[in-house]
């Protein structure tokens, strides 16, 4: 390797590794924040909550590393740019692109590290991960219930609260309990209402003493006779004080690496996703074929394909469907056909949903199978987004790279985001969806490459105004050309090019000498100079 590719390739990696760092510290502190709720109150050891976040970490890599390499790359060329080391490399004769190439080859492998890593490590985090969170969720009763919403504990009771409150959210407010009949487990028999009440629990008993106060015990009568269950008979009884005893055996013995059963899209490897993919897929036109034909049953077609059916049919020319039937059955077809219509009605609207539910699930696995590839060749494609653009607008540091990195990675995670919703629900195929972002950005680096080789700014105002002035017939002037001379209109890279040449490069010009055609302009503004610097263009 070259000095100038370790010079290049050293620096690069030194702001990249940085950026790196301080970008997963922000995303991690995030997510504290964002599941702070599942990790506080429940007297977890510290090294639980390292656990947690580190399985969560893995998930963060498909954000961080895309952003990384933009925020890097314009940092890195944009302080070259800055302190004119790109301007020494081209007196040299090196190009932009001769001086991406080490970090080129970096990228690449970089890509392919990616793919690795989201085809390996995060399925495994996410398994971890999700496993961790289950088991956590069990440790804390009082976490477990939910403030406004039915909360299970244990396997006899559900509990909802309007407010917790206390120290360790020990005191209730209106509470509502449903509890399991040992005898009769697929109903709710048994509620109670309370006004308040306190959880009270002692240190390592595996016995939790729910306490209400002020509130009445319901209780549904379960008679033999079906004309007494038709009266609905009950008993309520008011209570000052009741205490109810929670069995924790179960809670206090959660293991927080036990390994459940668990499966997501999230979970899976390219392979296991092709197979998942193809199995959901089969599954999905076998369910609509099955209900073609359950439908196509059910409308009863099929028994006129029987001979006799037909050859009972003796009316003449009927003017409808209930000329055919006897005046005494019309009522009972009529009713007969609404109730089958209805039926027929309510199969479809449930199994729409359901049909809703699985092309969503199979979405949800077309989506994380091309988010494994479309990361790797979106790092390929920032960089070349990043590295041009800093070369470009000439500014290193932390301040405006990191402004333009920002914006430009918002505006891909937006797009890649609103794309994936879309491509949930169906309104967009999967495969557009997950590499939507990407291809808008692929020719955005195209475009910046092109700018940044050529020499020229993201957008040329001088050109632009000139344009138009020439548009409206109008003359404009260029100081930097020759005082009270008639204005050559330019471009950047045009103007650099005159005003870089020396005498005999310009007379060259002048007299096409050098076996290359320039443009008018380009000939007349040399003109001007030789003129300006005392040359006669008479005797040239």
């Amino acid at each position: 390797m070259k000095i100038l590719d370790r010079y290049i390739l050293t620096t690069y990696l030194k702001t990249f590794t940085s950026v790196f760092v301080i970008l997963m510290f922000i995303f991690v502190l995030q997510s504290i924040w964002l599941y702070i709720s599942e990790l506080a109150g429940k007297d977890l050891a510290f090294s639980i909550i390292l656990k947690f976040l580190w399985f969560f970490s893995p998930k963060l890599i498909p954000m961080v590393l895309p952003l990384t390499i933009l925020v890097a790359s314009l940092m890195v060329f944009g302080s070259f740019a800055e302190k004119y080391e790109f301007a020494a490399m081209k007196s040299t004769g090196i190009s932009l692109q001769r001086a991406m190439r080490s970090l080129m080859v970096f990228i690449i492998a970089l890509a392919g590290i990616a793919f690795i890593f989201t085809n390996n490590v995060i399925p495994w985090s996410e398994y971890k991960w999700q496993n961790l969170r289950r088991n956590i969720a069990q440790l804390s009763p009082s976490m477990v219930i939910s403030e406004g919403q039915f909360s299970q504990v244990g396997d006899d009771f559900n509990i909802k609260v309007d407010k917790k409150h206390g120290d360790h959210d020990q005191f209730l407010d209106n509470v509502i309990m449903h509890i399991k009949n040992p005898e009769k487990p697929n109903g709710n028999y048994i509620v109670m209402i309370a006004e308040t009440g306190e959880l009270i629990g002692e240190e390592n008993s595996n016995t939790l003493t729910l306490l209400l106060k002020n509130g009445n015990y319901y209780e549904d009568v379960q008679t033999k006779g079906t004309k007494k269950n038709e009266l609905l008979p009950f008993a309520k009884t008011y209570f000052e004080q009741y205490a109810l005893n929670i069995d924790l055996t179960e809670i206090n013995n959660i293991d927080v690496d036990k390994e459940n059963e668990l499966n997501s899209h999230n979970m899976y490897q390219v392979q296991e996703l092709v197979k998942v993919i193809d199995t959901l897929s089969n599954a999905y036109s076998n369910d609509i074929t099955t209900f073609g034909d359950n439908m196509y049953f059910r409308t009863g077609i099929t028994k006129f394909n029987d001979e006799n059916v037909r050859d009972s049919i003796t009316v003449e020319n009927p003017s409808g469907v209930l000329d055919i039937v006897e005046p005494l059955r019309k009522y009972e077809v009529i009713t007969m056909a609404l109730n089958s219509v209805k039926g027929t009605l309510q199969s479809v609207s449930a199994k729409k949903n359901e049909f809703k539910v699985k092309t969503k699930r199979i979405n949800k696995h077309e989506i994380a199978f091309h988010e494994k590839f479309a990361l790797a060749i979106a790092c390929i494609i920032l960089f070349f987004v990043g590295a041009p653009l800093g070369a470009i607008i000439r500014k290193g540091g932390m301040g405006l790279p990191m402004v333009i990195a920002i914006v430009l990675f918002l505006t891909y995670h937006f797009i890649g985001i609103f794309a994936k919703n879309s491509a949930e629900d169906g309104t967009m195929h999967p495969f557009i969806a997950t590499w939507l972002s990407t291809a808008i950005m692929l020719p955005l680096s195209i475009w910046l490459t092109y700018r940044a080789t050529t020499d020229q700014g993201v957008f040329d105002m001088d050109t632009f105004f000139q344009r138009i002035a020439r548009l409206f017939g109008k003359k404009a002037t260029d100081a930097a050309i020759v005082d009270g001379e008639q204005a050559v209109l330019l471009t950047q890279s045009e103007k650099a090019l005159v005003l870089s040449r020396t005498d005999t490069q310009l007379i060259a010009i002048v007299k096409n000498t050098e076996g290359e055609t320039y443009s008018n302009e380009v000939i007349q503004a040399a003109k001007q100079q030789l003129k300006q610097k005392g040359y006669d263009l008479e005797n040239l």
